[in-house]
């Protein structure tokens, strides 16, 4: 395809509310560098990551859930102070069209999605890492650039764009944490905060590998969550048994959390990747280290588990629930909808709608 000059897309302009998303058509489309590729965004998903990063909630003085950030924060990036306007969107779902120096052109026309987050450890800073839509322009316009070492070929998928790209963040995640709690056949398993994004997915993957199920979500949405896998439910403000599960996959922390470690049996392991009921949390250490608990952070996942995530989806034996679409300009509302977890499944914004809602350039739904 030719490529244009210039782009529409979302600039987010400094932390804050809504308010901070810039609507612009006339943004410099971007040029790969070596090792890397220039995709056209076909769709891209919506994440707590977007929020958190926008309201400036990772900065280590807001301590609250994600709500009670924008408190005038100058670093409140996953890695710190971000250059703006930035523009976000980690969850992307795209085609190949131009390539940088040194990148084979077999790549170039593939349908493609990529790991919201990678290590990119440094002689100076070895813990170094980067995000898509955080530490580099992301997936809330018409084309980004991409490292190519990052992309994952998912032309084959039966699933449409849209599907695709509700896919990386969410179900990326879920493997990831599954993977780093040793989540098997036959274990009972804790999943937190289980009709969002991430933890649908982590239902779906965990019930796909034979373990059996315990999701925790609001009264009006178990049964929704029951078809995704779980085999029992339990609501928000019910403790769970002391002793009972293997693993406990963790999406909201918040006060809650000495109960989850709690419900461990000995030797039990503890994964968490999201803290939407607040950071800070209190649990006796006794109650970990006498019997043996394992506490994991997840942030990445080895390429092998994402890898062999894409064989999945390639294979169509996963499928999100997608619950609405929007053109990318009504990214607010869209984040709006998000927040009031009203929806059951996940958002997804269209970057080729016009203003007038009309399709500018038609787009494969795969």
């Amino acid at each position: 395809m030719t490529v244009p000059a210039t782009m529409s897309g979302v600039y987010l302009t400094g932390h804050g509310g809504p308010e901070m998303l810039t609507w612009r058509e006339d943004i410099p489309v971007p040029h790969p560098g070596p090792g890397e590729a220039l995709i056209k965004v076909l769709a891209a998903g919506v994440n707590n990551t977007d929020i958190n990063t926008r309201v400036g909630w990772y900065a280590p003085d807001v301590t609250g859930a994600t709500e009670e950030g924008d408190q005038g924060v100058e670093a409140g990036g996953w890695a710190g102070a971000l250059n703006f306007p930035l523009i976000q969107g980690g969850d992307l779902c795209g085609e190949v069209v131009a390539l940088g120096e040194g990148v084979t052109e077999t790549c170039l026309g593939v349908r493609v999605i990529c790991p919201i987050n990678q290590p990119r450890p440094t002689a100076e800073n070895p813990v170094a890492f980067e995000a898509l839509g955080s530490e580099f322009d992301g997936a809330f316009a018409q084309f980004c650039v991409v490292p190519a070492g990052d992309l994952f070929d998912v032309t084959r998928s039966p699933l449409s764009d849209v599907e695709l790209a509700a896919m990386p963040c969410a179900f990326g995640t879920a493997a990831g944490l599954l993977h780093r709690a040793g989540v098997a056949r036959g274990q009972r398993v804790l999943i937190t905060g289980a009709s969002g994004g991430v933890g649908l997915a982590a239902v779906q993957l965990a019930a796909q590998m034979g373990a059996e199920v315990t999701g925790v979500a609001s009264a009006r949405k178990h049964a929704m969550v029951r078809e995704e896998g779980a085999r029992a439910m339990l609501d928000r403000d019910e403790t769970p048994p002391e002793g009972h599960y293997h693993a406990v996959i963790d999406l909201v922390g918040g006060a809650g959390w000495g109960a989850l470690i709690d419900a461990l049996r000995p030797g039990g392991h503890y994964a968490v990747a999201g803290a939407i009921g607040g950071p800070m949390v209190e649990a006796d250490l006794r109650r970990i280290y006498l019997r043996d608990i394992t506490i994991h952070g997840c942030t990445y996942q080895p390429r092998e588990v994402f890898g062999g995530l894409v064989d999945m989806i390639n294979n169509g034996a996963l499928r999100p629930r997608i619950a609405a679409t929007f053109p990318v300009w009504e990214i607010a509302r869209a984040q709006v909808e998000f927040q009031d977890k009203s929806h059951a499944g996940k958002l997804v914004l269209l970057p080729w709608r016009d203003r007038l809602g009309a399709e500018t350039e038609e787009v494969s739904n795969g």
